[in-house]
């Protein structure tokens, strides 16, 4: 059954094994060029709150931006009707709002176990009040752009210096499609938040005498990313306390000389268990992304591994050998999920604060 907007997208098909927290989920810019397959059962039953609600700093507080980022979601079942003290509509009415087509009736196990054994594909998701043309849906998902080559930058990044907060020290957030979260994490830790676009440059970037940089989460593939790289690299090179998120992280990654590489099926969920290194310790973490950074590169890179996955053994973490430079795959802002990493933003912090010499 069809629900949400009437009309017919093509995108990337993944799934997110989270159980809660779909309307942070859907308007992570993370999912840019995506179909969203949820695989717990039941979606909905707690509605939607109101968009329209905001922190002291003008932070929307209930999504992490300023729509639905997917291009089409797949569910079990559709809770018709929600339940919950904050409820502004259903999920139905705030994909019809969004124009986003929405389909439920389908066995997301079994589409999942596909996605699993053959990995992400191009799909079509159709909703229509009149009989849908299959074979003309199939033509033209043919020839809709494949995700791998999309760009997605000039879509999910800001146009504008945005700013938040007035304190006298500031942190630059590089928004290759950064979620809210981050920025109140880092309005949290008591610094003024600068969100700049993807591709300024490094002396665009100090002249705002940050104490550090932040290059977010988003979504595609990195290597697309050059400009941010080249930022990366002399962010880097100057020894500028930096942070990479998601993304970020795979953009920092290739500015010290790893590799990147696409996942199978990806990374999306809230409960993806990560070994940090240093104390050998487990921590769930939020994730979602479909690339990598290639664990065999960091041998030959300017990094170590920092954190790696307890299931596939992928790289979830690193840390440059000299500078003052960190990245995680991970989401330590969760939003959905679990906030027990919320420590890498102390980390952040140590650095900008206490650094270190770039001879340890």
């Amino acid at each position: 059954m069809g629900f949400g907007y009437p009309t017919t997208v093509f995108g990337e098909i993944v799934f997110n094994t989270g159980m809660v927290g779909y309307t942070e989920t859907l308007t992570d810019p993370s999912y840019s060029g995506q179909i969203l397959t949820i695989t717990y059962p039941l979606v909905g039953n707690y509605g939607v709150p109101d968009p329209s609600i905001k922190d002291k700093d003008g932070i929307p507080k209930f999504f992490e931006s300023d729509k639905i980022q997917l291009r089409g979601l797949v569910v079990h079942e559709l809770s018709l009707t929600a339940s919950h003290w904050n409820l502004s509509m259903t999920l139905d009415e705030w994909l019809y709002k969004e124009k986003i087509p929405g389909i439920s009736g389908i066995d997301t196990r079994e589409l999942t176990k596909n996605l699993r054994t053959g990995g992400v594909k191009m799909a079509a998701l159709a909703v229509s009040d009149t009989e849908i043309n299959v074979n003309e849906i199939k033509k033209q998902l043919a020839l809709a752009p494949h995700y791998n080559s999309e760009q997605f930058m000039d879509t999910v990044s800001t146009k504008q210096e945005m700013i938040y907060g007035n304190e006298q020290k500031s942190v630059v957030v590089i928004d290759t499609g950064t979620k809210n979260a981050i920025l109140r994490n880092i309005r949290e830790l008591g610094y003024k938040v600068i969100r700049l676009p993807w591709n300024t440059t490094f002396e665009k970037i100090m002249s705002y005498h940050p104490k550090g940089v932040v290059i977010s989460n988003g979504p595609g593939d990195p290597q697309k990313c050059s400009e941010t790289i080249e930022t990366a690299r002399k962010l880097i090179d100057k020894n500028v306390p930096t942070l990479g998120i998601c993304l970020g992280a795979q953009i920092i990654g290739l500015a010290g000389n790893t590799e990147t590489y696409k996942l199978k099926y990806g990374h999306r969920g809230q409960n993806k268990s990560c070994v940090n290194l240093e104390n050998d310790q487990v921590y769930v973490t939020s994730q979602n992304h479909g690339y990598g950074i290639t664990p065999e590169s960091l041998k030959a890179s300017e990094f170590n591994l920092w954190f790696t996955n307890a299931d596939d053994k992928t790289v979830e973490g690193i840390k440059h050998k000299k500078q003052n430079c960190i990245a995680v795959q991970f989401h330590p802002e969760a939003a959905p999920g679990p906030y027990d990493c919320k420590f890498v933003f102390e980390e952040l912090k140590h650095l900008m604060e206490e650094g270190k010499s770039a001879e340890e």
